[in-house]
């Protein structure tokens, strides 16, 4: 136990969680569809127990669960294009449409345009789209291509602009309201669809099980707090749910998880 720990303090977290996938101590149906981060995750809430459900929302975003007999299920983390909505990347990216929309008439005025064009440095949201027009000297006008918005693949690029939006929330744009509004609807959905497929929450919907909420996106803020609306709409379904906030770090978790398997393991042999 203290190897892990030991090791994990002093940044081999990674070759850590490589080695209990390689020695088994993840299940092996996970292996192939489950990412290990969701099992460390899950782990860091629970002590090392892989049960219930896990929600991680930060760049990216998945709910994924686990039952006591080993059966698991998922709900998003298919990445940006095909829509994990409550993520960073995802409530970030909606900010830029709505600050494009705005710009080009689509869509209603917006706070978010000042804000994130001064985090940007861009004077236009023109140049958010990818272009704009000026004048060379001559008066021979010019296509000068800015690309911001495509000029680095990193989703982390996008999401970084999420607590501008939460910001503007905060302040009472509408815009931004709506957005971080349809990113609670979105987590909480992924981890009902979730504890709807393992029927974690019983027959009539009210038995006990854990929820870890893990990542940036879910972290408290100041009056718009993202996290607790979705616990809110998680407990308005399931009153059994215990939405549990890690004091640990995931690595931490999975040291405990491969530690908790160990133990099993051994006194499994003991009692043969």
């Amino acid at each position: 136990m203290l190897f892990f720990i030991s090791a994990f303090q002093y940044g081999l977290g990674h070759v850590c969680l490589r080695m209990i996938v390689t020695l088994g101590y993840i299940p092996t149906s996970c292996k192939d569809i489950c990412p290990e981060n969701a099992v460390a995750a899950l782990a860091s809430g629970t002590m090392g127990k892989l049960h219930g459900c896990v929600l991680i929302a930060g760049t990216g975003c998945i709910a994924y669960g686990f039952t006591e007999d080993g059966r698991e299920a998922r709900a998003a983390g298919a990445g940006p294009v095909l829509g994990d909505w409550g993520s960073g990347y995802g409530i970030a990216s909606r900010a830029l449409t709505a600050v494009v929309k705005a710009h080009d008439g689509r869509g209603p005025k917006t706070t978010l345009t000042n804000c994130i064009l001064e985090s940007l440095g861009l004077p236009s949201p023109d140049e958010i789209i990818g272009f704009h027009i000026t004048a060379h000297a001559q008066n021979v006008w010019i296509l000068m291509w800015q690309r911001w918005t495509y000029a680095d693949s990193s989703w982390a690029r996008i999401a970084a602009l999420v607590p501008i939006v939460v910001s503007c929330a905060e302040a009472g744009d509408e815009v931004a309201e709506e957005i971080l509004n349809n990113a609670v609807h979105e987590l909480a959905l992924s981890v009902k669809a979730v504890v709807k497929r393992l029927d974690l929450a019983g027959k009539d919907g009210t038995d006990s099980f854990p929820v870890v909420m893990v990542g940036g996106v879910l972290e408290a803020n100041k009056t718009w707090d993202i996290g607790s609306k979705v616990i809110d709409s998680l407990l308005g379904a399931y009153p059994g749910a215990c939405p549990i906030r890690p004091k640990v770090e995931p690595a931490i978790g999975a040291a405990l998880f491969a530690w908790d398997s160990m133990m099993k393991e051994t006194e499994a042999k003991c009692h043969r």
